[in-house]
């Protein structure tokens, strides 16, 4: 199953609407992972993914492959939609 992981900072004043698009994605049904950049492990998560900015949303498929990355913007509802049908739609290599 595709998932997104949101990246947010205390601070940010963008991340609380990165933040409502992830409630509005749970809603749909999607994995929504969150990742506060103030604790070890969000820290260590961002590290991972070279998050150097927040807000960051990840799309990734079902084998964890990143498949779309928004750095320090908040995309659409609709435009997150899009990468995850593309996706879905794309032929395998």
């Amino acid at each position: 199953m595709e998932k997104v992981k949101v990246f947010v900072k205390d601070g940010c004043y963008k991340c609380p609407s990165a933040k409502e698009i992830g409630l509005l994605l749970e809603k749909e049904g999607l994995n929504v992972l969150y990742y506060d950049l103030d604790t070890a492990d969000g820290l260590a998560e961002a590290s991972y993914y070279g998050v150097l900015s927040t807000p960051t949303m990840i799309v990734e498929d079902a084998d964890e492959n990143t498949v779309a990355d928004f750095r320090g913007t908040v995309p659409t509802l609709q435009t997150i939609k899009e990468v995850l049908v593309k996706q879905q739609t794309s032929p395998l290599l």
